[in-house]
């Protein structure tokens, strides 16, 4: 049956006497909304996940592709001197926008969270680290290897593709379960609401049968249930999606120091995804009561 905008706007309207055949009480209507709220609370997070997953994919990306490292590891009395060549090699190659030696308070510092603040670097064998950011040309790596082992043969460029590679993809993976995770959600909700319908509709059968003798037509008698269950999956689903972004509010706000943790909500602009999802719900519940009403009305004749 074709469903045009006469009938969404007759479905919005509502009809009282037709609204009377589904019980506007009991369990159907408890599971309903409960359903409702919870799927839509749930899908908040999972949102929540996914924007968070993609926002720290696109920025691990973008540092990561940003800068390197060049690790020099040679006998003490070559430190100094390979140090220096492997400097001046980054200084004189096209693409390098700024080469920095790391000093031994800032290696300490990138150790501390492994070792502890105390770590005596100075009478430990720890390799010189050289800072690398490259200008939006970039540099080409595979030149400045074979530069580096030419005129300072202990030193060793990492680009951190390596890292980079694995962290981007286990981001984007993430993201990808958080947007399956709404989809099994949506399917879920469908469901739930398709028994929920099912059952009003088994226990008004005597009802529809009165109607049926009357004249009813099978399209008045299932928009009674198509409208009372959109509209208490819309009800269920604001009330979930407003417990859910007030518990998004209630997280810890990002951090350098939190990480990926503090960083799990919405910004700016994403705040308005969370507002879509009670229309979304009341749209699954509308083709699933739909649906069910109709194979429930054919299975009555």
């Amino acid at each position: 049956m074709k469903f045009n905008m006469v009938q969404v706007f007759a479905l919005l309207k509502g009809d009282t006497q037709s609204t009377q055949v589904v019980p506007p009480s009991g369990y159907t209507a408890t599971l309903t909304l409960f359903t409702s709220a919870a799927m839509a609370f749930l899908v908040v997070f999972a949102l929540a996940l996914s924007l968070a997953t993609g926002r720290l994919a696109d920025r691990w990306s973008s540092e990561l592709a940003r800068s390197s490292t060049v690790r020099i590891s040679a006998p003490a009395g070559q430190m100094d001197a390979q140090t220096r060549a492997a400097a001046e090699v980054l200084r004189t190659t096209p693409g390098v926008a700024e080469a920095r030696v790391l000093s031994s308070d800032e290696q300490k510092a990138l150790l501390a969270p492994w070792f502890g603040p105390d770590l005596p670097i100075d009478s430990l064998p720890i390799p010189q680290l050289i800072e690398v950011v490259e200008d939006g040309d970039g540099y080409d790596v595979e030149g400045l290897r074979l530069r580096l082992s030419a005129e300072a043969p202990g030193a060793v460029l990492d680009d951190h593709t390596r890292w980079r590679k694995p962290l981007v993809k286990a981001a984007d993976r993430l993201r990808s379960l958080g947007l399956f995770s709404i989809l099994l959600i949506a399917l879920a909700t469908g469901a739930m609401i398709t028994l929920a319908a099912n059952a009003a509709l088994a226990a008004n059968k005597q009802v529809i049968r009165v109607l049926r003798l009357v004249g009813a037509q099978d399209s008045y008698i299932a928009q009674a249930f198509v409208r009372r269950f959109t509209l208490r999956a819309l009800t269920g689903a604001a009330a979930g999606s407003l417990l859910g972004m007030l518990a998004i509010l209630l997280l810890p706000s990002a951090s350098a120091a939190g990480g990926f943790l503090t960083g799990l909500g919405f910004q700016g602009w994403h705040w308005l995804w969370p507002v879509a999802i009670p229309p979304l719900a009341a749209g699954v519940a509308f083709w699933a009561t739909r649906a069910a009403a109709f194979r429930s009305l054919r299975e009555q004749n």
